[in-house]
């Protein structure tokens, strides 16, 4: 590795930390190919908008291709992963169910909760007491939620009680696949004898090893890319940067156009290129931070899910398109599950970027996207510059 890397070797080790530098898996796609995927993402980002696929799901396509669908679901009743706070609402391989133990038993500057103790001293207890008694419960299954529920963010006492849990490390969360919702659940139920039994390091270790981690995933990143993988507070981590260097954990370099020091994992590797074709997810590491995509790829991302309509620039529900080692292209997608029709709504491609090539690549991409979805058929709207030569191409691909 040299001290000097130019901003295309970054963008490179970058994706090939996030296993994007590799083909995919040809045949059965199986749980060994899942943890494939984790040992270079470490975690998986929640969302639960479902207006395509829900969140999660697409980074493994964007890795895998077509896959079993059951595959986090499976990973987590068997006790592999499990949710918790990482880069927001997350699945974590259990193996660093440890690394979160300082977190979960830290103090949690929390208003809601401090003011529903001061209302009803010991109702967290009590709940907590159900889940022991009863078993697993959503947060609508608590007698108190009377009546139409309200908006997502319209929580009663039941429900702060029960994220209080969770976030302690007291409860621990599986979801209900009927409708996404938190099953809450006691910890010593969910989480593997072995795995609880692993010594937690302190704070400050357990951060270095998050950071150290950070930097494997992202291959090179800096100060602030690392801390945002586990959205980790920037002051407390700050003296343990040099403490890794010194260590030989992290290794300081410069990146061409990058107004910040980077620091790179010692483990990453340089592709002399990255070929292929994928679609990422708004909530793939790849782009999550907005501020790192654009150093990276110069692409400006912004999600619109709460934009009024008319104010959209691009569409609701909005995915990237990466060809090679450049994001080229984005296309708003839905799934018409009536009509069994993927649509996509509208289609952009960057300055630049060759119509035709991005085109027929990203044909090729949604109809494999249409069938592992089940799907029969992909349709193109009016919106964009790339939607007249995109629908030619899925004409083509019909065809054959």
């Amino acid at each position: 590795m040299t001290e000097r890397l130019t901003n295309a070797q970054a963008r490179r080790i970058a994706l090939a930390a996030q296993g994007l530098g590799e083909p995919r898996p040809k045949g059965r796609v199986d749980r060994r190919h899942l943890r494939r995927v984790l040992d270079r993402m470490g975690l998986i980002q929640i969302d639960s908008v479902n207006v395509l696929v829900r969140s999660q799901e697409l980074p493994l396509f964007a890795r895998l291709g077509p896959h079993p669908r059951s595959l986090i679901a499976d990973a987590t009743a068997t006790g592999e992963l499990f949710e918790y706070w990482a880069h927001e609402a997350s699945h974590v391989r259990t193996a660093h169910h440890h690394l979160y133990r300082w977190h979960m038993n830290g103090e949690h500057k929390w208003e809601r909760y401090f003011r529903l103790r001061e209302r009803r001293p010991g109702f967290v207890d009590e709940v907590y007491r159900r889940v022991a008694t009863e078993g697993p419960i959503a947060a609508g299954d608590l007698a108190e939620r009377v009546g139409k529920k309200g908006t997502w963010w319209d929580w009663d006492d039941g429900k702060i009680a029960l994220e209080h849990l969770f976030w302690t490390g007291r409860l621990t969360a599986t979801r209900r696949a009927a409708d996404f919702a938190r099953l809450y659940d006691l910890t010593e139920r969910v989480i593997p004898a072995h795995v609880l039994a692993r010594p937690a390091p302190a704070e400050r270790e357990a951060r270095k090893e998050l950071l150290v981690l950070a930097a494997q995933h992202h291959g090179v990143g800096t100060f602030d890319d690392l801390t945002d993988y586990h959205r980790q507070r920037n002051p407390p981590c700050r003296p343990l940067l040099d403490e890794l260097v010194e260590d030989g954990r992290l290794l300081p370099v410069t990146v061409d156009g990058w107004s910040k020091p980077a620091y790179l994992h010692p483990a990453a590797k340089v592709p002399r290129r990255v070929n292929g074709s994928t679609l990422l997810s708004p909530f793939d590491p790849v782009v999550w931070h907005r501020e790192r995509t654009e150093r990276l790829f110069g692409f400006r991302y912004r999600i619109e899910i709460y934009v009024p309509q008319p104010k959209r620039q691009y569409g609701y529900y909005v995915l990237p398109f990466l060809m090679g080692d450049e994001l080229v292209a984005r296309v708003d997608l839905k799934a018409d599950r009536p009509r069994g029709a993927l649509l996509a709504q509208g289609a952009f491609a960057e300055s630049g970027a060759p119509l035709g090539d991005v085109a027929d690549a990203l044909a090729g991409e949604l109809h494999s996207m249409a069938g592992w979805l089940g799907l029969g058929s992909v349709e193109v709207g009016r919106r964009g510059d790339l939607v007249s030569p995109l629908r030619s191409a899925v004409r083509r691909y019909a065809r054959t």
